[in-house]
């Protein structure tokens, strides 16, 4: 009998970025599939497709009004970069709405940074190879490089604050509750993307 093949990360980079999304066409496809009363991914339900609703509205408004700090701005435009920014995620995942438009105006400020999208039930394997305590958690950054085609890092899927947030909270009431996801909802209100800036900026 053959063995079946496993393909190398950088392969199964390579066949996520070959099905991957723009930002602006992520956009659109949340849109279109909320019309047909949809979310992205392999699962439907009425709760997930009611969490993509309120996504597409958050994102809708960093869109418009997420701002990043000049001196993070400096830092990115100056940077010398030739890496994809491959990105596994869902529609229905509410950090992936708080993070996603940061990463995209992050993306714009440097030529040397290609933003890619890809959904996270597609690209099963790879997402085996980026696990997070064991679990598919999402958003995942993979900062991958152009030239010397090697992941140089990865992050997510919450930024740091946010985690240590998660992680106290869990250590005191063993899981998250409703209350706790409303609290983080607020913290990353007050954040603007500044925390998730950081963050990636550390990575550079």
């Amino acid at each position: 009998m053959e063995q079946p093949t496993t393909m190398t990360i950088p392969e199964l980079i390579t066949q996520g970025i070959d099905n991957s999304f723009t930002y602006q066409e992520y956009r659109k496809l949340i849109s279109d599939l909320l019309t047909e009363g949809k979310s992205t991914g392999h699962e439907q339900s009425e709760a997930l497709t009611n969490y993509s609703t309120l996504n597409d509205r958050r994102m809708k408004r960093w869109d418009k009004t997420l701002k990043i700090d000049e001196s993070i701005t400096t830092s990115f435009s100056n940077a010398n970069l030739d890496v994809t920014w491959v990105v596994l995620t869902e529609g229905w995942c509410g950090d992936a709405a708080h993070v996603l438009p940061v990463l995209n105006k992050l993306a714009d400020l440097n030529e040397g940074i290609d933003l890619k999208i890809i959904s996270r039930d597609d690209h099963d394997e790879l997402m085996d190879n980026f696990l997070t305590n064991g679990g598919k958690s999402i958003p995942k950054l993979i900062v991958y490089d152009n030239q010397n085609k090697e992941v140089l890092n990865s992050w997510g899927p919450r930024p740091s604050i946010a985690t240590q947030m998660v992680n106290d909270y869990k250590e005191q009431h063993g899981s998250l509750d409703p209350e706790f996801k409303e609290d983080l909802q607020v913290w990353y209100n007050k954040d603007k993307g500044a925390n998730i800036a950081e963050d990636i900026l550390n990575l550079l």
